[in-house]
């Protein structure tokens, strides 16, 4: 790998590593690299929520909140299209050539759709279905790049640190992004986020240049830095060819069908719940929104901050402690209990505490734990057979629950049978996380590399 520790005794920590020593065990001479990573991931995301706001803005006012239902499928079928053309690329560049092409090639378009809502075009739907492809894709190269600067050691202990990155940018990139919606209008979110991707671009380099001369400086030499990832298998082979990926993007899948219908349950839990408190009269209308309002800004609120906090005091700690492949089964457990909750019926604010606890460890623990897995897999794995499951995955997950939904609505289903079926879902997501646990530590030891 490209960052790498020394031999011989281990050196005094100094003030900036025991600074850092509360979120996680960063050796000395790895602070600047892994902060220059951290950094870029707290921008991508806070750019991220400032484009993500702006899709809901053209979408809501141009197609109407029904159109949303099936970009979900239009972004899986493009994906199918893209993710072998990204590892086709990947083939023939090398790491810092594909972070910086393909992000700079993202950000074009945010020039583009910036032109085309001057010039009073309508791009509601184009848009969101680039926002959610851009997420996906991007936020993916961004972790594959991050897996190849370190070890699988390094990783278990400087991933958690990367992770604040990620959940102090979305944080406070929401709250920037209602700041500037309020002030300004798209425009200006569109501007901020294309800015963002190319300040991203220019913290990559310096990333790439930063492991260069730390393994320049140690004892193995900086091998792949500069070599093309060379002709494989596309990701989605790689997918199939291999049974520990293969378990990955099923982990994936089956996260995202959970989740995604644990939010329709919710959703649907709150209209019940407005309607029971202000009735279904026109004249309770208002009112009924502003519950509804109230209770989502409630929960974003409550589950960004304890996803913030989980994150910095309590990820490294059971990564520690547990181990990755031992982290992987607390998410699992936890929503599937929630939904056992559900089988009943629980108070308002417990379902709020459920989900707020199932989204938090999603967005912590659950994103760090996921990104781990890539550490004892080859370079080609990282980028291709990673984008594969990232973006195709997560948008089939979509898919799936879209449908699962549609069926239960046309069949009638209530709340308690959703919640059965997530429960089943909870079950199967357990046993793929037995198996996943059993690989990576095979995987693990070949390498020597407790994970």
């Amino acid at each position: 790998m490209a960052i790498v520790e020394g031999a011989g005794p281990a050196p005094v920590k100094g003030p900036l590593e025991r600074l850092l020593a509360p979120i996680a065990d960063v050796h000395p001479g790895e602070a600047a690299g892994v902060l220059l990573l951290t950094l870029m991931m707290f921008l991508l995301l806070s750019g991220y929520y400032l484009l993500k706001t702006a899709r809901e803005v053209f979408i809501l006012s141009e197609g109407g909140a029904e159109v949303k239902s099936y970009a979900s499928a239009g972004q899986a079928l493009l994906l199918l299209i893209l993710v072998p053309a990204y590892g086709a690329f990947a083939s023939r560049v090398n790491r810092k050539q594909l972070v910086t092409r393909v992000t700079l090639f993202f950000a074009s378009h945010v020039v583009i759709f910036a032109l085309a809502t001057k010039a009073g075009l309508r791009v509601g739907i184009p848009y969101f279905l680039w926002v959610g492809i851009f997420n996906v894709m991007v936020i993916a190269q961004f972790w594959a790049f991050a897996n190849d600067l370190y070890t699988p050691e390094q990783g278990k202990r400087l991933f958690p640190l990367i992770g604040v990155g990620s959940s102090l940018g979305a944080w406070l990139g929401s709250v920037r992004a209602g700041v500037l919606m309020e002030s300004m209008g798209p425009l200006r979110l569109l501007a901020g986020g294309g800015a963002v991707l190319v300040v991203c671009v220019v913290l990559a380099r310096l990333a790439d240049r930063y492991a260069r001369t730390a393994a320049s400086a140690s004892a193995t030499s900086p091998q792949h830095q500069d070599a093309a990832l060379g002709h494989s298998q596309s990701g989605f082979g790689m997918l199939l060819s291999d049974r520990y990926l293969l378990l990955i993007a099923v982990l994936t899948l089956l996260l995202n069908v959970v989740n995604t219908t644990g939010e329709y349950l919710f959703g649907r839990y709150v209209v019940q719940s407005a309607a029971a408190i202000y009735g279904s009269g026109p004249d309770t209308a208002a009112a009924r929104q502003q519950f509804i309002g109230e209770s989502y800004s409630s929960l974003f609120s409550a589950v960004n901050l304890v996803g913030l906090v989980l994150q910095m005091f309590v990820v490294s700690r059971l990564f520690k402690y547990l181990g990755v492949g031992r982290s992987l089964f607390i998410h699992p457990i936890v929503a599937a209990s929630g939904y056992v909750l559900m089988l009943g019926a629980p108070s308002f604010g417990a379902m709020r505490v459920v989900k707020t606890l199932d989204n938090a460890l999603d967005y912590s623990l659950g994103n760090t734990t996921k990104q781990a897995l890539w550490l004892p897999t080859s370079r080609q794995a990282k980028y291709k057979a990673k984008q594969a499951v990232d973006s195709f995955c997560v948008r089939a997950g979509d898919v799936v629950s879209a449908g699962i939904v549609y069926a239960g609505e046309v069949a009638s289903f209530g709340i308690p049978v959703f919640a059965a079926l997530n429960v089943a879902l909870g079950a199967a997501w357990l046993v793929v996380v037995s198996s996943l646990n059993r690989r990576l530590k095979a995987r693990a030891a070949e390498q020597a590399a407790p994970l």
